[in-house]
């Protein structure tokens, strides 16, 4: 029901802009969250926003490089990466969470996409 879009293979210092989109599901009802996961971690919080969209939080290892962004009207919500390094390298995910405050947990999200690969490369 969630669909990632926009990985891809970069070098560093290099952006990307992931999107999510879903159908049967009005992002306006529900926080937006980005995780990531890495090969053999655990999938690990990048940051959310809330269903009103008036609070944003990120992960120390992104802040003041990554951004979210929701645009209701079109069910759409974004990631905007840059300054990209090797370390964010990861299959990312988007994930809705019936919570108005959304969470830092995997546990605090109802609804997850497949996923979308991240390459950085130095």
């Amino acid at each position: 029901q969630l669909v990632e879009s926009g990985g891809g293979s970069v070098h560093t210092g290099e952006s990307l802009k992931l999107s999510c989109t879903a159908s049967g599901r009005t992002f306006a009802l529900y926080a937006m969250g980005w995780f990531r996961q890495a090969p053999g971690k655990e999938r690990e919080w990048v940051g959310h926003l809330s269903r009103s969209g008036g609070s944003q939080n990120y992960a120390e290892s992104v802040k003041g490089r990554f951004a979210i962004s929701k645009d209701n009207a079109k069910n759409t919500f974004t990631l905007q990466m840059n300054s990209l390094k090797p370390e964010d390298t990861a299959i990312y995910y988007c994930a809705a969470s019936r919570r108005p405050d959304g969470g830092r947990d995997v546990a605090a999200f109802d609804y997850w996409g497949r996923g979308t690969q991240v390459t950085v490369s130095s």
